[in-house]
């Protein structure tokens, strides 16, 4: 099983997280449990201004299932209720293309639905960590320099850990593995095996993260038989256009992740922090709360 390498400071407080918007539609639907499985989600009324400054979440999601739901007006107004609360947009399929050109409510994260837990897990145990994370970040910061930031504080988190999990790596073409190695020596967790094509089915890891590129029903079988022949191995998928059809199929196969591209770091590092987390008996890697990649979902 894959063992944590360092242990990570546990937060007395459970976070909980404000939910605005949509919830409805696989993708938001599956964001929205996994969020729940890793912090206490309300669904407050940002318009009222009942609540003590204590009783202010961790941080602000604004769901929407189509591009637009959520426009400058509406954000400011959260903005205005939560001042010092960071907020997320997040990112379904539907905003794929419109994504890769930047953030278009200025001063708020944005985020991928398939993001949503790994970048929580990082966050949290930054949090834990008496770090603000990315999300804690001034808003005025520019989109470079928190990428910046994360790699800093990636390495920095890297290099204090002791041996970290045996993770195999596998990608269909070889300019992919390669990069996969380089991002995962960046998180702190470089490669012990590397595979160009499936992942051996007797693979002699802790964990897989596999780039499938386009996930296809061969691939799903071979995930099958991988998950029949090391029960209980995780395996994270990384897919170029990850959908709510495919990530469900993906994850009732037996991955316990499906990450998108471009591949965030912190999503990478939070996703791996959370299946040590589960081999320990803490699934959020030190945050008191469960994961819920692994599970079925809605319909399943």
């Amino acid at each position: 099983m894959i063992q944590s390498s360092s242990p990570i400071p546990v937060s007395p407080l459970r976070r909980r997280i404000a939910w605005l918007g949509d919830a409805t539609g696989l993708e938001l639907a599956l964001a929205r449990r996994w969020a729940g499985e890793l912090a206490d989600v309300v669904e407050p009324d940002p318009a009222s201004a009942s609540g003590a400054a204590t009783s202010d979440p961790t941080a602000v999601i604004l769901a929407g299932r189509r591009p637009g739901c959520w426009d400058l007006q509406r954000a400011t107004a959260v903005v205005r209720r939560w001042p010092l609360t960071p907020l997320v947009s997040l990112v379904t399929s539907l905003d794929d293309g419109r994504r890769r050109s930047g953030p278009v409510l200025p001063g708020i994260e944005e985020m991928t639905w398939t993001d949503l837990p790994g970048r929580l897990t990082w966050w949290f145990a930054e949090l834990a960590r008496g770090r603000p994370g990315s999300l804690g970040l001034p808003a005025t910061m520019r989109r470079e320099d928190r990428l910046l930031d994360t790699a800093v504080r990636l390495r920095a988190v890297a290099q204090g850990s002791g041996p970290g999990p045996r993770i195999a790596a596998a990608a269909a073409r070889r300019i992919d593995l390669e990069g996969l190695a380089d991002l995962l020596a960046g998180v702190g967790r470089p490669a012990a095996i590397r595979a160009c094509g499936r992942p051996a089915l007797d693979v002699a890891a802790d964990a897989v993260v596999w780039d499938v590129n386009a996930l296809g029903p061969d691939d799903l079988t071979w995930l099958r038989m991988l998950a029949a022949h090391r029960p209980g191995l995780p395996v994270v998928l990384l897919e170029s256009f990850p959908r709510g059809d495919t990530v469900l199929a993906a994850v009732r196969a037996g991955a316990a992740a499906v990450l998108g591209r471009p591949l965030s770091m912190e999503a990478l590092a939070g996703t791996l922090l959370r299946l040590e987390g589960r081999a320990t008996g803490d699934p959020t890697g030190g945050n008191g709360a469960g994961t819920g990649i692994g599970a079925a979902g809605p319909g399943g």
